[in-house]
């Protein structure tokens, strides 16, 4: 459907910050998308993006010491932040990554 379709039918696009609310939920969200589709850069990026538009990014600029600006550029889908952005964000989110060996398809 168009956005057209979308106003006449009173549809809102899904927009998965609205459902973001605990810790336990953006957790969650970033486990799923790395199970989903493990090693889609992208797909990590955006889905920190949607944890931080959740949570609310001038709190998060603040937080981090990035711009606004930087983070709603860096945490789009076309987006490539640098590994020490990602590691401010999660932190200052309240998230951490843990690491283990790799589960076998098999």
């Amino acid at each position: 459907m168009n956005s057209a379709a979308f106003e006449k039918f009173g549809i809102k696009a899904f927009d998965a910050a609205d459902y973001l609310q605990s810790d336990e939920d953006c957790a969650a969200y970033l486990q799923a998308c790395l199970e989903q589709e493990p090693g889609n850069a992208a797909l990590f990026t955006k889905a920190l993006g949607d944890i931080a538009r959740a949570r609310g990014m001038m709190q998060l600029a603040k937080d981090t010491g990035l711009t606004r600006e930087g983070l709603y550029k860096s945490l789009n889908e076309q987006g490539n932040p640098s590994f020490s952005t990602v590691m401010k964000v999660m932190n200052a989110l309240g998230l951490q990554m843990n690491i283990g060996p790799q589960l076998s398809a098999g």
